[in-house]
């Protein structure tokens, strides 16, 4: 029982704690918590992909990675909509404006349901085309393909499910977006090798000694699995009954942002308004992507171990930021909600709040990194070589972790503000105008030394820059909440604070 209680303890939902007043550190702490699962979850999801792809076949394993680019260009369309979703809900709930935050919730289901078909039809279309462009060897396009047309075929609940985790979080709930997370990667994962494998010569069941079950399946089914394919089809499976779970508890209204099917007619008002908020918010998360990739560019004239060494830093950093990137999206939500509540100040003090807590925790972690830097590379390969350049890698970057916390936590902080674009602004100039020319100048003069400094000259620089814009206040002049959107909400009178 004691164990159940400390358990509960850690995971609150809105109903017990008030984003708008009382104190700030408690209530960022249960907003982020369950974000921090859920990002562990997805990379348990994307861990178990790789995992039982790469034990079926080499080239199933290539495939997938060849896969990531089209994933990642449709998700970043999700990531505009579940933003520009997030931020409304927020504001007008802090505005205490009920009926409008459900409005702007069923209006962004809405479109991620349109925008979801209408990208999975392209996406299936023109598979072959983009796969030309990767240039794609001829043994693996076949594979790509068939994993990206299920993929095409079941994005409406992949788009919807992210929609549905944003709308609950700009409300204040992340806990029951966890829980529905945690069933659903626990459905892929068990869905995945039977899928892939089939019922022969399935490696689950030589690790769970069940051959004689896997006979009998064998003999009763036939199935012998689908490859990469059977990846998608657990993917787009799992993702479809959370994203009904997800649909069912927004129509109940009982638990967080409720949704109403009259209010789910496409408003152009509307969709401009998702638009305007939601395309920067796209951009930002391609630039983090676009960054990481086009620095293999610069990584193409050095040695495999060079390669190598930068893989391993970047999935260590992708780890270490998780607590970074939850606290943003805490931020997001207690920003948008005092904005509706014209509480600016308080705004303010979260985002001041946030980056110091950042600053410490992630210098921290980066101090734990720096002093083990060897061991930790260690535990990714045996090849001394590459060992040592990750561990020099992790030594440049890891002591300005803080300050990548701080730049996270006040770009959720203009997110929360409706001020998509700045913080879009704010990763294009330190991404892309500083993180890759010191990148390319540096290895060319340096070599790998003068690649691994670009990352902590750019955490900096972001961090800076994303402080002073912030200081300068220009997020205050924003108000969703007097805008001109869903007035007339067929005819129903608004909630407020008195009703």
């Amino acid at each position: 029982m004691g164990v159940r209680r400390f358990v509960d303890s850690l995971f609150k939902g809105p109903d017990e704690f008030d984003l708008t007043s009382g104190g700030i550190g408690k209530p960022l702490f249960y907003l982020s918590l369950p974000i921090v699962i859920m990002n562990l979850f997805q990379t348990a999801y994307n861990l178990a992909d790789t995992f039982w792809l790469g034990r079926h076949s080499t080239n199933s394993l290539s495939a997938i990675s060849f896969a990531f680019p089209m994933v990642f260009l449709m998700i970043s369309l999700a990531l505009g909509l579940s933003v520009a979703g997030s931020v409304l809900v927020a504001q007008h709930v802090g505005a205490r404006n009920d009926r409008k935050a459900e409005y702007a919730a069923s209006q962004t289901m809405v479109y991620a349901v349109i925008a979801s078909l209408v990208l999975g039809v392209v996406g299936y279309a023109f598979v072959d085309e983009f796969l030309v462009l990767l240039g794609t060897g001829p043994e693996i396009s076949p594979l790509v393909v068939d994993y990206m047309q299920v993929y095409s075929v079941g994005l409406v609940f992949v788009f919807g499910f992210a929609v549905f985790m944003a709308l609950m979080r700009g409300y204040g709930d992340t806990i029951t977006p966890m829980y529905v997370m945690a069933g659903s990667v626990v459905i892929n994962v068990l869905l995945d090798p039977i899928l892939i494998f089939g019922f022969q010569s399935n490696p689950l069941f030589g690790y769970l000694g069940a051959g004689g079950l896997e006979a009998w399946l064998l003999g009763l089914t036939g199935y012998t699995g689908s490859g990469i394919e059977g990846a998608a089809i657990a993917t787009v499976f799992s993702r479809a009954l959370a994203f009904a779970v997800g649909i069912a508890v927004m129509f109940r209204g009982d638990r967080g942002v409720r949704i109403r099917l009259e209010q789910m007619a496409p408003d152009l008002s509307f969709g401009r308004k998702v638009v305007d908020i939601g395309l920067p918010a796209s951009i930002e998360g391609t630039a983090r992507s676009l960054s990481i990739n086009l620095l293999l560019f610069v990584l193409a004239a050095f040695p495999a171990e060079i390669s190598a060494a930068y893989g391993i830093g970047t999935r260590i950093f992708s780890v270490v930021f998780l607590p970074a990137l939850a606290v943003s999206q805490g931020i997001e939500t207690m920003t948008g909600q005092n904005i509706g509540a014209k509480k600016l100040d308080r705004a303010a003090e979260t985002n001041h709040f946030g980056a110091r807590a950042m600053l410490v925790v992630l210098t921290g972690l980066g101090v734990v990194i720096f002093l083990a830097a060897r061991p930790i590379s260690a535990i990714f390969t045996t090849d001394s070589a590459v060992v040592a350049e990750s561990a020099t890698f992790l030594r440049y970057a890891a002591l300005t972790f803080g300050f990548m916390g701080v730049m996270r936590a006040y770009t959720g902080g203009f997110r929360g503000a409706g001020k998509t674009l700045f913080a879009a602004v704010i990763s294009v100039v330190t991404l892309g105008l500083v993180r890759l020319p010191v990148a390319w100048i540096g290895a060319s003069a340096l070599g790998p030394v003068g690649l691994w400094v670009a990352f902590p000259i750019s955490n900096i620089v972001g961090a800076l820059v994303a402080y002073l814009w912030f200081k300068r206040g220009t997020w205050r002049e924003t108000d969703i909440t007097e805008a001109n959107i869903g007035a007339d909400i067929s005819g129903t009178k608004t909630a407020s604070s008195d009703d």
